[in-house]
């Protein structure tokens, strides 16, 4: 169960998860001690998973991204979706309905390494074929 202080803490991290135990102590009027057992049995109970960084807009911006949609060898689907998991410049894939099966958004530093994974991706045992669409403007985000 979560308490509110819990739903405190998660928001304080969710905006900055580098904030140290101190400061978040004094913004939760708790002591370090409370603030890291509270912390250590969200860890344990899996509601906190990990932590990680927001990029600033600036690096966002110089990216070049893509949807690319992809149609699996069926019997092949677990072990192109392992495969896919292991490209670091695929932030995430999804199953879809469709024509295609499923959609990774990648990322890459410029468009010449973007059509080296594209390739990467196409070549993958298991994936029949490819559609990308690159993302010229991103018009918002929520």
């Amino acid at each position: 169960m979560i308490t509110p202080q819990d739903e405190k803490l998660l928001s304080i991290l969710k905006t900055n998860a580098r904030a140290s135990i101190s400061d978040l102590a004094r913004h939760l009027s708790l002591s370090r001690s409370t603030v890291q057992s509270r912390m250590l049995k969200l860890e344990q109970s899996g509601i906190i998973k990990g932590y990680s960084v927001d990029f600033g807009d600036d690096f966002l911006n110089s990216l070049v991204s893509a949807h690319v949609s992809i149609k699996v060898k069926h019997k092949l689907t677990t072990k192109t979706n392992i495969e896919l998991k292991q490209i670091d410049a695929i932030s995430q894939l999804y199953a879809i309905s469709g024509e295609f099966d499923l959609i990774a958004i990648v990322e890459a530093q410029n468009l010449e390494k973007l059509s080296h994974l594209l390739d990467d991706i196409g070549n993958l045992d298991g994936v029949e074929r490819t559609r990308s669409s690159v993302i010229l403007e991103t018009k918002f985000k929520r």
